[in-house]
């Protein structure tokens, strides 16, 4: 499929999927939405992707947030269809089952925080801005943001953030937890490439249970999730790739692990 609003990058296990709408900031509007969706699936299912990306095109934006034209004719009815749908496509790259990165150039802003927050990590440039400005239009955060930042972050953080609708910097947004980490914006790429490294060297479906087991668990009683956790720790005794990690460990050298 070729995209208008997207470019989708392939290279040595790792997909780049770039917002690329820099003239209106990566804004995100209903074609941008529908050509990530299609990404998502694609990247979800191809055997040659192990990491997923998440950037920005340009230096000023990561992602704006969503596309205000729209937003200002919306009947209740839209609205709330609108919110279904967005919340719909960033569910798609929360529940990949591949790690997936949010790289954050620049502003992350509405549903551009929404989508870096479906991610599994987020790196950012010193540089970025960070908020859910939604308040100050007279709505709320409706990709999810509601509900994912108090999971990231904490209840008292996301009352900050939503209720004041203020724009915060990278600093802030490491300081309390939002962001994993911060690089100066010529580094980010190396930076988030190096966490990138880490998990390609690790076993694929045991990257899988692992986001499984955090995703699902997040939402469920702690004595669930750890009942969770002890079936995906067995399924993953079952795997080829836990075998030639022990043998790898005891050999001392590196695993070559297949993803089966």
């Amino acid at each position: 499929m070729s995209y208008q609003n997207i470019l989708l990058d392939v290279a040595g296990g790792v997909a780049t999927l770039t917002i690329n709408r820099p003239d209106k900031l990566n804004a995100l509007n209903a074609l941008t939405l529908n050509e990530m969706e299609h990404a998502f699936d694609h990247c979800a299912k191809s055997e040659s992707v192990r990491v997923l990306i998440v950037t920005g095109a340009g230096e000023k934006a990561f992602v704006a947030g969503a596309d205000i034209k729209e937003l200002s004719t919306m009947t209740p009815l839209i609205a709330k269809e609108l919110a279904y749908r967005g919340q719909q496509v960033l569910a798609r790259v929360e529940h990949m089952g591949k790690p997936t990165i949010a790289m954050i150039n620049g502003f992350a802003l509405g549903g551009g925080l929404e989508l870096a927050l479906a991610c599994n990590l987020r790196t950012a440039a010193t540089t970025a801005r960070l908020g859910l400005p939604e308040v100050s239009l007279g709505i709320i955060p409706g990709y999810g943001g509601t509900q994912r930042l108090s999971r990231v972050a904490g209840p008292s953080v996301a009352r900050e953030w939503i209720l004041t609708g203020d724009q915060f910097s990278a600093e802030e947004a490491h300081r309390v937890g939002v962001v994993n980490r911060i690089f100066p914006p010529a580094e980010l790429r190396a930076g988030t490439m190096k966490l990138v490294d880490s998990m390609l060297s690790r076993g694929p479906v045991a990257l899988r249970f692992a986001i499984e087991a955090i995703n699902r668990g997040s939402n469920i009683p702690q004595r669930e999730g750890e009942i969770l956790e002890c079936d995906l720790f067995g399924l993953a005794a079952s795997t080829e790739d836990m075998r030639e990690g022990m043998a790898a460990f005891l050999e001392k050298r590196k695993p070559s692990f297949k993803g089966k």
